[in-house]
């Protein structure tokens, strides 16, 4: 079979670390091996560090960042209860969609896309919403948000609502203290800056959601009493729930000892370095950035499209003549707007001028 080599400068996946597709390789082990049990122990120790948190409940699930989605809302979400929802872009939208699905009343506060979440509105929407969820860097337009403030704001205001966050393109690019800002549920994806392939969702689940959570969710593969019984044991043992993806979570261990070794500071430094050198050769093209300032995302930028300028083209010429991939906008703005990512092992400075000789010389002609 052959396999073209490709650099993923999109919004994800991101080409991974090579650490991690050496921990890819390594023999496979048994999802019950004594051996693989203390690789996972130590891979959960290594996500609750990264993502500033002390949450027992703290796993790889195995499926992407979505599965992360629908398990925080199979768990959490009792028929009628009141979910208040910032969207302000794709993945916004989506926890409406699963929310809804699983019998919420959602509310929805929408905001312009490429704009941050605004606290003071998600607070208005409701006095006492069993859960507020929010995206805290929005894939689908390259902007954070400040979910610290939102957190610290609901928890003042009162204890009986959960604060669920997507992490999906923040974990592991950027500084995060979830206990600090009072998340109570947190999923990801590693095919982001964590610099793994495609297929795992870290997930987080703190105390007080666990003793709030659904008993037994309508779908049988996103129990948390089940496989929290897996991976945290009980008086028995550990008990068998599925076959875990033992070799996507030593790739996922050996990521996260790569990061852990640079440092995480160093990392999101690095995020910050090569986003910014990103961000200001785009300028210096003519191209307008698409997220507020001051709340752009360093590891994923959007850039307008030129007017006169056919977006598929230009990629599909990145691709051809370059093997280099970057995104399409979605929804509203799918013609209209580009992704670049800079995520994990590509968060260079030399991925950064790279993508930006390519573009310049693509749109040169």
């Amino acid at each position: 079979m052959s396999v073209t080599e490709r650099i993923l400068l999109g919004p994800g996946p991101s080409n991974p670390y090579p650490e991690a597709t050496l921990g890819l390789a390594a023999p496979l082990l048994g999802h019950l091996d004594p051996e693989f049990l203390a690789l996972l122990e130590r891979t959960c120790d290594r996500l609750r560090s990264l993502w500033g948190t002390e949450n027992p409940l703290t796993l790889p699930l195995s499926g992407t960042g979505s599965l992360g989605m629908e398990t925080a809302f199979a768990n959490t979400v009792r028929d009628g209860d009141v979910v208040v929802v910032a969207v302000n872009g794709l993945f916004g939208e989506r926890m409406c969609e699963v929310a809804g699905r699983y019998g919420a009343h959602v509310i929805r506060v929408d905001h312009e896309w490429g704009r941050p979440v605004d606290v003071e509105r998600v607070l208005a929407a409701h006095p006492s919403p069993a859960i507020v969820a929010a995206v805290h860097a929005e894939t689908s337009t390259g902007v954070v948000s400040d979910i610290g403030a939102l957190g610290r704001a609901l928890r003042e205001r009162s204890d009986g609502t959960l604060l669920l966050v997507d992490c999906v393109t923040s974990l592991g690019g950027m500084p995060m203290e979830l206990d600090a800002w009072r998340v109570d549920i947190a999923y990801s994806g590693t095919q982001k800056c964590l610099g793994v392939a495609p297929g795992l969702a870290p997930f987080t689940f703190s105390e007080r959601a666990w003793e709030r959570r659904v008993q037994s969710p309508p779908v049988w593969y996103v129990d948390l009493g089940l496989l929290g019984a897996y991976v945290r044991g009980g008086p028995g043992g550990r008990a068998y729930h599925h076959t875990a993806p033992t070799a996507m979570v030593a790739s996922l261990d050996a990521a996260l000892g790569r990061i852990e070794e640079e440092g995480p500071e160093a990392v999101a430094a690095r995020h910050e370095e090569a986003g910014a050198r990103l961000r200001e050769g785009l300028t210096e093209m003519g191209l307008e950035l698409f997220a507020e300032e001051g709340h752009r995302l360093s590891q994923l930028t959007s850039v307008r499209v030129p007017e006169d300028v056919d977006s598929g083209k230009v990629r599909e010429r990145l691709l051809r003549e370059f093997g280099l991939e970057i995104g399409a906008g979605v929804g509203p703005y799918a013609a209209s707007i580009w992704r670049i990512g800079l995520m994990g092992h590509n968060a260079r400075l030399d991925r950064a001028e790279l993508v930006l000789a390519a573009l310049r010389r693509v749109l040169e002609r």
